[in-house]
């Protein structure tokens, strides 16, 4: 007998819930990968594309590109789904950061 009924869906442990979204993966050594969850299994091994992995040192961050990007379950220390907001939040800094680097200019 089941003490969760289909209403407590914030219960299920399944990353079913989360196909097709934007995710944020929490690794093992420490690395952070975004992407949208494509495809995972039992183990917890899952698939991202258009994955990145944020490098964050104080107040900068910088992302590279991975591209579709296979995790192994055993890494995995957490998967949360990334807020829309706080995507436009980083879509704003980024922007303001390139402002800042125009002097360089890397061209």
């Amino acid at each position: 007998m089941s003490w969760a009924g289909p209403e407590d869906i914030y219960l299920s442990t399944s990353l079913a819930n989360y196909l097709d979204k934007k995710l944020l993966a929490l690794l093992r050594d420490g690395r952070k990968l975004f992407g949208t969850l494509r495809s995972f299994d039992q183990f917890a091994n899952a698939v991202l594309e258009g994955a990145c992995e944020r490098i964050i040192v104080g107040d900068l961050y910088c992302d590279i590109p991975l591209g579709l990007y296979i995790i192994r379950g055993e890494n995995v220390v957490l998967i949360g789904e990334l807020a829309q907001k706080a995507e436009e939040v980083a879509s704003d800094l980024k922007g303001t950061m390139k402002k800042r680097m125009d002097f360089l200019d890397m061209d």
